[in-house]
Protein backbone atom coordinates (compact mmCIF):
# COMPACT_ATOMS: atom_id res chain seq x y z
CA UNK A 1 0.00 0.00 0.00
CA UNK A 2 0.84 4.05 0.25
CA UNK A 3 3.46 4.40 3.02
CA UNK A 4 2.23 6.98 5.38
CA UNK A 5 4.07 9.18 7.42
CA UNK A 6 3.74 11.03 10.76
CA UNK A 7 1.78 13.56 9.22
CA UNK A 8 -0.81 10.83 7.69
CA UNK A 9 0.43 12.55 3.97
CA UNK A 10 1.39 9.07 1.63
CA UNK A 11 4.54 8.65 0.06
CA UNK A 12 6.35 6.52 -2.78
CA UNK A 13 9.89 6.87 -3.91
CA UNK A 14 9.99 6.82 -8.09
CA UNK A 15 11.13 4.86 -9.95
CA UNK A 16 13.21 5.32 -13.50
CA UNK A 17 12.18 1.75 -14.40
CA UNK A 18 9.41 1.11 -17.01
CA UNK A 19 5.90 0.16 -15.53
CA UNK A 20 4.35 -2.63 -17.17
CA UNK A 21 0.38 -2.56 -16.59
CA UNK A 22 -0.48 -6.10 -16.92
CA UNK A 23 -3.73 -7.29 -18.36
CA UNK A 24 -4.62 -3.89 -19.52
CA UNK A 25 -4.42 -3.31 -23.58
CA UNK A 26 -4.46 0.39 -24.04
CA UNK A 27 -4.35 3.52 -21.92
CA UNK A 28 -5.63 6.46 -22.81
CA UNK A 29 -5.24 10.10 -21.21
CA UNK A 30 -8.08 12.20 -20.49
CA UNK A 31 -6.41 15.89 -20.41
CA UNK A 32 -6.92 19.38 -20.31
CA UNK A 33 -5.03 22.60 -20.50
CA UNK A 34 -6.58 24.34 -17.31
CA UNK A 35 -9.51 23.42 -14.74
CA UNK A 36 -13.12 24.46 -14.94
CA UNK A 37 -13.58 22.47 -18.17
CA UNK A 38 -15.30 19.50 -17.06
CA UNK A 39 -12.51 16.77 -17.30
CA UNK A 40 -13.05 14.43 -14.64
CA UNK A 41 -16.97 14.47 -15.81
CA UNK A 42 -16.04 13.68 -19.11
CA UNK A 43 -13.89 11.10 -17.88
CA UNK A 44 -16.27 9.84 -15.78
CA UNK A 45 -19.34 9.68 -18.02
CA UNK A 46 -16.66 8.25 -21.10
CA UNK A 47 -15.52 5.04 -18.79
CA UNK A 48 -19.08 4.28 -17.78
CA UNK A 49 -20.26 4.75 -21.72
CA UNK A 50 -17.22 2.48 -22.43
CA UNK A 51 -18.56 -0.33 -20.05
CA UNK A 52 -21.71 -0.26 -21.40
CA UNK A 53 -20.72 -0.41 -25.03
CA UNK A 54 -19.14 -4.26 -23.59
CA UNK A 55 -15.69 -2.66 -22.94
CA UNK A 56 -13.66 -3.84 -20.22
CA UNK A 57 -12.81 -0.39 -18.32
CA UNK A 58 -11.08 0.66 -15.72
CA UNK A 59 -10.35 4.34 -14.29
CA UNK A 60 -7.33 5.87 -12.96
CA UNK A 61 -8.04 8.77 -10.86
CA UNK A 62 -4.65 10.71 -11.25
CA UNK A 63 -6.43 14.56 -10.67
CA UNK A 64 -3.97 13.75 -7.48
CA UNK A 65 -5.13 17.53 -6.31
CA UNK A 66 -8.74 17.15 -7.15
CA UNK A 67 -9.76 13.79 -7.16
CA UNK A 68 -13.31 13.61 -7.49
CA UNK A 69 -14.34 10.23 -9.19
CA UNK A 70 -15.06 8.00 -6.00
CA UNK A 71 -18.05 10.77 -5.61
CA UNK A 72 -19.01 10.82 -9.25
CA UNK A 73 -18.94 6.91 -9.64
CA UNK A 74 -20.83 6.62 -6.14
CA UNK A 75 -17.62 4.35 -4.99
CA UNK A 76 -16.42 4.39 -0.76
CA UNK A 77 -14.36 2.93 1.25
CA UNK A 78 -10.37 2.22 1.52
CA UNK A 79 -9.21 -0.24 -1.59
CA UNK A 80 -7.70 -2.90 0.55
CA UNK A 81 -4.17 -4.97 0.16
CA UNK A 82 -4.15 -8.67 0.70
CA UNK A 83 -0.58 -8.61 1.05
CA UNK A 84 0.42 -5.20 2.09
CA UNK A 85 1.82 -4.83 -1.92
CA UNK A 86 -1.03 -5.46 -4.11
CA UNK A 87 -3.77 -2.81 -4.29
CA UNK A 88 -7.47 -4.16 -4.91
CA UNK A 89 -9.14 -1.33 -6.65
CA UNK A 90 -12.68 -0.64 -6.41
CA UNK A 91 -15.82 -1.34 -9.16
CA UNK A 92 -18.89 0.37 -9.52
CA UNK A 93 -21.13 0.86 -12.94
CA UNK A 94 -18.69 -1.72 -14.54
CA UNK A 95 -15.86 0.88 -14.56
CA UNK A 96 -12.49 0.05 -11.82
CA UNK A 97 -11.98 2.45 -10.40
CA UNK A 98 -8.43 3.46 -8.36
CA UNK A 99 -7.57 7.09 -6.81
CA UNK A 100 -5.74 8.57 -4.25
CA UNK A 101 -9.24 10.18 -3.04
CA UNK A 102 -10.21 6.22 -2.00
CA UNK A 103 -6.72 6.64 -0.07
CA UNK A 104 -7.69 9.89 1.84
CA UNK A 105 -10.15 12.39 4.38
CA UNK A 106 -12.01 14.14 1.75
CA UNK A 107 -11.17 17.57 3.55
CA UNK A 108 -7.65 17.00 3.78
CA UNK A 109 -5.38 18.74 1.57
CA UNK A 110 -2.26 16.87 -0.64
CA UNK A 111 0.70 18.50 -0.35
CA UNK A 112 3.51 17.00 -2.29
CA UNK A 113 5.80 17.88 -4.13
CA UNK A 114 6.79 16.68 -7.89
CA UNK A 115 8.54 12.98 -6.55
CA UNK A 116 6.24 12.32 -4.69
CA UNK A 117 3.42 12.18 -6.76
CA UNK A 118 5.23 10.62 -9.42
CA UNK A 119 6.01 7.67 -7.28
CA UNK A 120 2.67 7.74 -6.18
CA UNK A 121 1.37 7.33 -9.93
CA UNK A 122 3.78 4.75 -10.77
CA UNK A 123 2.28 2.56 -7.86
CA UNK A 124 -1.26 3.05 -8.87
CA UNK A 125 -0.37 1.83 -12.20
CA UNK A 126 1.94 -1.19 -11.40
CA UNK A 127 1.02 -2.27 -7.65
CA UNK A 128 -2.99 -1.90 -8.32
CA UNK A 129 -4.64 -5.58 -9.65
CA UNK A 130 -6.53 -4.07 -12.66
CA UNK A 131 -7.13 -7.16 -13.80
CA UNK A 132 -8.43 -7.77 -17.73
CA UNK A 133 -9.02 -4.48 -19.47
CA UNK A 134 -9.39 -3.23 -22.88
CA UNK A 135 -8.51 0.24 -21.84
CA UNK A 136 -7.68 2.08 -18.19
CA UNK A 137 -8.68 5.73 -18.99
CA UNK A 138 -6.51 8.19 -16.61
CA UNK A 139 -8.06 11.01 -15.56
CA UNK A 140 -4.69 14.14 -15.05
CA UNK A 141 -4.91 17.07 -13.64
CA UNK A 142 -5.21 19.92 -15.84
CA UNK A 143 -2.20 21.53 -17.10
CA UNK A 144 1.22 20.28 -18.32
CA UNK A 145 3.30 19.20 -15.38
CA UNK A 146 4.95 16.09 -13.53
CA UNK A 147 2.15 13.59 -13.56
CA UNK A 148 1.26 14.12 -17.73
CA UNK A 149 4.99 13.84 -18.23
CA UNK A 150 5.49 10.68 -15.99
CA UNK A 151 2.52 8.87 -17.18
CA UNK A 152 4.05 10.09 -21.31
CA UNK A 153 7.42 8.48 -20.06
CA UNK A 154 6.34 5.64 -18.32
CA UNK A 155 4.07 3.66 -19.65
CA UNK A 156 2.82 3.38 -23.27
CA UNK A 157 -0.03 5.21 -24.11
CA UNK A 158 -2.18 4.87 -26.65
CA UNK A 159 -3.44 8.14 -27.13
CA UNK A 160 -4.84 11.51 -25.48
CA UNK A 161 -8.47 12.86 -25.34
CA UNK A 162 -8.09 16.30 -24.79
CA UNK A 163 -10.78 18.20 -23.09
CA UNK A 164 -11.95 22.25 -23.55
CA UNK A 165 -15.12 24.24 -23.39
CA UNK A 166 -15.13 26.78 -26.36
CA UNK A 167 -13.90 29.86 -24.95
CA UNK A 168 -10.68 31.01 -25.97
CA UNK A 169 -9.07 31.29 -22.94
CA UNK A 170 -9.19 27.38 -22.50
CA UNK A 171 -8.52 26.50 -25.69
CA UNK A 172 -5.32 28.85 -25.29
CA UNK A 173 -4.23 25.83 -22.65
CA UNK A 174 -5.71 23.31 -24.72
CA UNK A 175 -3.35 23.87 -27.25
CA UNK A 176 -0.48 23.74 -24.92
CA UNK A 177 -1.70 20.57 -23.52
CA UNK A 178 -1.66 19.32 -27.25
CA UNK A 179 1.31 20.81 -27.75
CA UNK A 180 3.02 18.62 -24.62
CA UNK A 181 1.82 15.37 -25.62
CA UNK A 182 3.78 15.69 -29.83
CA UNK A 183 6.40 16.76 -27.40
CA UNK A 184 6.09 13.55 -25.43
CA UNK A 185 5.08 11.63 -28.60
CA UNK A 186 1.83 10.37 -27.36
CA UNK A 187 -0.58 10.60 -29.91
CA UNK A 188 -3.61 12.66 -30.07
CA UNK A 189 -7.27 11.28 -30.35
CA UNK A 190 -9.05 13.84 -30.26
CA UNK A 191 -10.28 16.96 -28.93
CA UNK A 192 -14.05 17.46 -27.20
CA UNK A 193 -15.84 20.80 -26.44
CA UNK A 194 -17.63 20.58 -23.27
CA UNK A 195 -20.06 22.80 -22.15
CA UNK A 196 -20.95 24.21 -25.78
CA UNK A 197 -24.36 24.89 -24.87
CA UNK A 198 -27.92 24.66 -22.90
CA UNK A 199 -31.17 24.93 -24.04
CA UNK A 200 -33.06 27.92 -22.01
CA UNK A 201 -36.08 26.49 -19.90
CA UNK A 202 -38.10 29.44 -20.14
CA UNK A 203 -37.28 30.28 -24.45
CA UNK A 204 -36.43 26.63 -24.95
CA UNK A 205 -33.84 28.43 -27.32
CA UNK A 206 -30.25 26.93 -27.71
CA UNK A 207 -28.14 29.44 -25.84
CA UNK A 208 -24.17 29.07 -26.55
CA UNK A 209 -22.95 30.93 -23.16
CA UNK A 210 -18.97 30.52 -24.29
CA UNK A 211 -19.02 30.92 -27.57
CA UNK A 212 -19.21 27.73 -30.41
CA UNK A 213 -17.77 26.05 -32.28
CA UNK A 214 -14.36 26.98 -30.89
CA UNK A 215 -12.58 23.81 -29.92
CA UNK A 216 -14.19 22.60 -33.71
CA UNK A 217 -11.94 24.75 -35.63
CA UNK A 218 -8.84 24.45 -33.08
CA UNK A 219 -9.22 20.55 -33.96
CA UNK A 220 -8.86 21.25 -37.52
CA UNK A 221 -6.55 23.60 -37.07
CA UNK A 222 -4.32 21.54 -34.98
CA UNK A 223 -5.25 18.33 -37.60
CA UNK A 224 -6.71 16.41 -34.66
CA UNK A 225 -10.54 14.54 -34.70
CA UNK A 226 -13.28 16.79 -33.26
CA UNK A 227 -14.77 13.94 -31.16
CA UNK A 228 -18.05 15.92 -30.26
CA UNK A 229 -20.08 18.83 -28.15
CA UNK A 230 -21.15 17.67 -24.33
CA UNK A 231 -23.97 20.67 -23.24
CA UNK A 232 -23.63 22.41 -20.42
CA UNK A 233 -27.16 20.68 -18.86
CA UNK A 234 -27.52 20.80 -14.84
CA UNK A 235 -28.38 17.25 -14.93
CA UNK A 236 -25.21 16.09 -16.24
CA UNK A 237 -24.11 17.86 -12.42
CA UNK A 238 -26.59 16.71 -10.67
CA UNK A 239 -25.62 12.88 -11.90
CA UNK A 240 -22.32 13.25 -11.33
CA UNK A 241 -23.12 14.76 -7.75
CA UNK A 242 -25.03 12.11 -7.35
CA UNK A 243 -22.62 8.73 -7.70
CA UNK A 244 -24.30 7.74 -10.84
CA UNK A 245 -23.07 9.39 -14.18
CA UNK A 246 -25.71 10.29 -16.67
CA UNK A 247 -25.04 7.82 -19.03
CA UNK A 248 -26.30 5.08 -16.54
CA UNK A 249 -29.23 7.07 -14.76
CA UNK A 250 -30.50 8.52 -18.25
CA UNK A 251 -28.74 5.83 -21.18
CA UNK A 252 -31.49 7.60 -23.70
CA UNK A 253 -31.14 11.51 -23.07
CA UNK A 254 -29.64 13.81 -24.95
CA UNK A 255 -26.65 14.39 -22.80
CA UNK A 256 -26.36 10.93 -22.40
CA UNK A 257 -26.19 10.07 -26.34
CA UNK A 258 -23.53 13.05 -26.61
CA UNK A 259 -20.88 10.73 -24.46
CA UNK A 260 -22.31 7.41 -26.15
CA UNK A 261 -21.18 9.32 -28.93
CA UNK A 262 -17.99 9.95 -27.62
CA UNK A 263 -17.21 6.33 -26.64
CA UNK A 264 -18.51 4.87 -30.04
CA UNK A 265 -16.22 7.22 -31.69
CA UNK A 266 -12.98 6.06 -30.12
CA UNK A 267 -14.70 2.30 -30.61
CA UNK A 268 -14.66 2.79 -34.37
CA UNK A 269 -11.60 4.61 -34.73
CA UNK A 270 -10.12 1.34 -33.79
CA UNK A 271 -8.04 3.12 -31.40
CA UNK A 272 -9.61 0.16 -28.66
CA UNK A 273 -8.70 -2.67 -30.86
Amino acid sequence: MIATDGGGQKQQKSSNQPIEVEGVKHIVAIASGKGGVGKSTVSSNLAVALAMRGQKVGLLDADVYGPSQPRMLGVSGRPSSPDGQTILPLRNHGVTLMSLGLMMPDDEALIWRGPMLMGALQQMLSQVQWGQLDVLLVDLPPGTGDVQMTLSQKVHVTGAVIVSTPQDVALMDAKKGIDMFRRMHVPLLGLVENMASFVCDGCQKEHHPFGHGGAKAEAEKQGIPFLGEIPLDLEIRVASDGGAPIVIGKPSSPQAQSFLSLADQLIASEVLA
